[in-house]
């Protein structure tokens, strides 16, 4: 089994709960996190032991999931653990990404791999699997890339001393923070997530932050000003986007542990290639 717990933040998706049943199929132990207004109507569908009420309805003020995620992240101090892996609620499948092939899994190992490869590292302070969206079959990727975001599967390092912050882009503010203080990401190619895109479904912040009408321009403006030394607002695909530079970060090396010793050879964790 994984050695980090998992924990899922949602907010009015009892009904898809993508994330739980993809979660369910691997055989993952895990938690998700319901606001009190809400947890009758997950208790009905999920079993009451992957269920965790948060102490108050934190949409109520008004700064999306930023709160839950606070308390979290506070929730995972308090139980002593070194990381946490903190996922969004709409994650369809966990894949591995190997010769061109997107193989769904449907056992722990994505997580188990991306653990062990992660704490290899004295300074990786974040890591996560990158979206199947961003790796399409056709390109070839190498197996991870050091030093940029990780949206919505996110292994975090607890003695980091960011917390979650603001109301839009939270995944990309926090990495970025963490880049600054001279630390390492690591977003993973060799295993991927298949994600719903955001705005695509109801729940979650799609209909209180997101829904602003302006084409998402307060969205891309808020990391620019938070960043403005990386950060641009750009028109793209008929809507504004920020774009982030992230280059200057690349140059931070990965500092293996002391007395790391690595076994030669390919380690496929167990995992067997099946036909359904």
């Amino acid at each position: 089994m994984n050695k980090y717990s998992i924990y899922v933040i949602s907010k009015g998706r009892w009904e898809r709960r993508q994330t739980v049943k993809t979660l369910l199929k691997m055989g993952l132990d895990f938690l998700v996190f319901v606001e009190p207004s809400e947890y009758d109507n997950y208790k009905n569908v999920i079993d009451k032991k992957y269920l965790k009420k948060c102490p108050e309805d934190f949409s109520k003020k008004g700064m999306g999931g930023i709160p839950v995620r606070n308390y979290v992240f506070d929730y995972s101090i308090s139980k002593g653990e070194k990381k946490h892996w903190i996922l969004d609620d709409n994650i369809e499948s966990f894949e591995r990404y190997n010769n061109n092939l997107k193989i769904p899994c449907f056992c722990p190992q994505p997580f188990i791999a991306c653990e062990d490869f992660t704490d290899r590292y004295e300074n990786v302070k974040i890591s996560g699997m990158n979206y199947s969206s961003f790796c399409p079959a056709s390109d070839g990727r190498p197996p991870f890339q050091k030093n940029t975001r990780v949206y919505s599967n996110l292994l975090i390092d607890n003695s980091i001393k960011h917390r979650w912050r603001g109301k839009y882009n939270e995944d990309t503010d926090l990495c970025l923070r963490v880049l600054k203080d001279g630390h390492c990401t690591i977003l993973f190619n060799a295993f991927l997530i298949g994600k719903r895109a955001t705005m695509c479904q109801k729940g979650g912040n799609t209909d209180t932050i997101y829904n602003k009408g302006d084409e998402r321009l307060e969205f891309a403006e808020s990391l620019r000003d938070q960043h403005p030394d990386v950060v641009e607002v750009v028109r793209r695909f008929g809507r504004w986007h920020h774009k982030v530079n992230y280059k200057q970060f690349k140059k931070t090396e990965l500092i293996k542990k002391d007395g790391l010793k690595i076994t030669k050879g390919i380690n496929n964790y167990g995992m067997e290639l099946k036909k359904k």
